[in-house]
């Protein structure tokens, strides 16, 4: 088989493999690519030495069975064989699931969570979207911080886990989206500055020195994310990516990397005859992301939409502390300002970040299911000081409403794991680094990130502890029927029914945001929503709310607690902290 690598300031480059070596010769036609054939099969290990240095593993390495810092193997993909042909499943319509498969089970494996994916097709979403797979020193994190983007962490199941994970997913109707970061790599594990100019000091980000997206040798750079994301794609089945903090590539080049890579797979899913999407994570409340290229946009086909959890969170918690401060001053204004703009930043002033942020979103042109409704991610519950999920502070009723605002909501819903029951487990920070160095600094960063907020050091958990991680796992006893009061169970009915309602009702995806109806009543804590002919009202007040719908003949589809129908006057008598969902008779 041929071997091949991009090491354009190299003089040499050696491919090890197995016992052999061979002095590779450049590609005389890719300028900076050195290649050679060698006797490899499935499994073989091997690695490339760039002028007589130390053998490091392939940059695109399919699989790294001794981890980061091992050598590469040899992965046949045509080796799998899948068990069905798979359609594809679209992102217009969809409820996704965002699922961290280190912490889904207590085993932490694709096999294992594998074996939990019949409860996720019972609760009815569509795609579950995993969260980052690429291999990162130890065996435990969150996965932000990978090095072979083209391979899979082997803790997790390495390559064929994964494959099998999918194939049980499409067996059960489940779409795949995986969750891909580009914005940097490591730091540990990282080799790839050895073998040529992938990052560069032109631009600084969060991480250190940005991913060359614009500098020199950035062409071969951009294709190799691209290619990797189109690998996943393709040699995976999945269905979409999410592309992680994708305001960090920094990009001063006329064709933007979004958009060459919304070209690229837009092309891909044209040649395999099945839908393929991108979803971008972004705080830049720039329509323009997810605005088609031929609109002069970058082509992605949706995005994660911050102010929409921002907003819910305010008015289910009150907390008022950090960026919710731009959102707290009327909260619900906020929220019905989102729902039916789709921004709550849309130019305005940002106290938070003390200037105007965002730009006006086209509700006549884009569609509503290209923003990505929810109120819970990793992110949001992990970077908290305990990992404290909503469960934790909320009522059940007020748990009740915000499933409620996302699941009737006019954005593509999205939940974050053990969210649908109310899990008890907390969902914490916590990493697995063999550098001892770099272990302890993330420890103290940590704790003087939370120490500035008020945080008492031995209150927030050490990331590096065992213990930390176990704590996130969930706890797949509590939406049993028998377990403690109920709570948890009747919480997942409440889930389920809301899930099947978006499903059975066309106004509950109808994508037009400029359709989306909401009154609110800021002093009496309630906020009442119209999709077509649904209505959908909120009582977010500890006391009974009196909400002048203006509707007679009216059923009830769903409601946390019982509650009758508007009489003649249309008034409807909601208890408080509670929720309901009717429709037109």
């Amino acid at each position: 088989m041929q071997f091949e690598v991009w090491a354009p300031q190299a003089d040499r480059v050696t491919l090890h493999w197995g016992d052999a070596t061979r002095a590779l010769e450049r590609d005389p036609e890719r300028v900076g690519w050195w290649a050679g054939d060698a006797d490899a099969q499935d499994g073989t290990r091997y690695g490339f030495a760039v002028d007589d240095g130390p053998v490091l593993p392939d940059p695109r390495s399919r699989h790294q069975p001794d981890g980061p810092d091992g050598l590469s193997a040899v992965v046949d993909q045509e080796r799998y064989n899948w068990r069905g042909e798979w359609a594809g499943r679209a992102l217009p319509g969809a409820v996704l699931y965002e699922l961290h498969v280190g912490t889904y089970t207590r085993e932490g494996t694709l096999d294992a969570a594998a074996e939990r994916l019949g409860h996720l097709a019972e609760l009815g979403v569509t795609h579950v979207e995993l969260m980052p797979l690429c291999p990162f020193p130890g065996r435990h994190g969150w996965g932000y911080e990978g090095v072979s983007l083209w391979a899979v962490h082997e803790p997790y199941g390495g390559p064929e886990a994964l494959k099998r994970f999918v194939d049980r997913a499409h067996e059960l109707g489940l779409g795949v989206v995986l969750d891909v970061v580009h914005n940097h790599l490591g730091p540990s594990g990282n080799y790839l500055p050895a073998f040529g100019p992938y990052f560069t000091d032109t631009h600084q980000t969060p991480w250190g020195s940005a991913v060359n997206l614009d500098a020199p040798g950035s062409d071969d750079v951009r294709e190799f994310l691209i290619g990797s994301a189109l690998a996943w794609l393709r040699d995976y089945r999945l269905d979409g990516l999410r592309l992680d903090a994708v305001h960090a590539l920094v990009d001063t080049r006329a064709c933007h990397f979004l958009e060459e890579l919304s070209t690229a797979v837009d092309e891909l899913a044209a040649d395999l005859g099945r839908p393929l999407f991108l979803i971008a994570e972004s705080d830049l409340n720039d329509p323009r992301l997810i605005t088609p290229r031929k609109e002069g946009g970058l082509g992605l086909h949706a995005q994660w939409n911050d102010d929409f959890h921002h907003c819910a969170h305010t008015v289910l918690t009150g907390e008022s502390q950090g960026y919710y401060e731009d959102f707290a001053r009327a909260p619900l204004a906020a929220l019905a300002k989102t729902l039916t703009s789709g921004y709550f930043h849309d130019g305005t002033y940002s106290t938070f970040r003390g200037r105007h942020h965002g730009r006006p979103l086209d509700r006549t042109r884009v569609s509503a299911h290209r923003l990505l409704g929810y109120t819970q991610t990793h992110d949001q519950v992990g970077n908290r000081a305990q990992g404290d999920r909503l469960s934790a502070s909320l009522s059940p009723g007020l748990l009740a409403c915000a499933a409620a605002l996302t699941l009737t909501g006019p954005f593509t819903p999205m939940l974050f794991m053990g969210e649908e029951w109310a899990a008890g487990t907390p969902w914490q920070f916590f990493t697995d680094h063999t550098d001892p160095e770099l272990a302890e600094a993330v420890r103290r960063g940590r704790r003087r990130e939370f120490a500035a907020h008020g945080w008492a050091e031995e209150d927030v958990p050490d990331p590096q502890d065992p213990a930390t991680r176990d704590r996130s796992c969930l706890d797949w006893s509590e939406p049993d029927p028998g377990h403690g009061d109920g709570l948890h169970a009747r919480v997942l009915a409440w889930y389920r029914d809301l899930i099947a309602l978006r499903h059975r009702h066309a106004d509950l995806s109808d994508p037009d945001l400029a359709a989306v109806k909401v009154a609110y009543d800021e002093a009496g804590h309630w906020l009442a929503l119209r999709r077509g002919d649904v209505r959908v009202a909120l009582n977010l007040g500890k006391e009974r709310a009196v909400i002048p719908l203006g509707i007679q003949h009216v059923r009830v589809l769903a409601a946390w607690e019982p509650v009758e129908a508007p009489g003649t006057d249309g008034l409807l008598n909601l208890p408080g902290e509670s929720c309901v969902v009717l429709t037109q008779a």
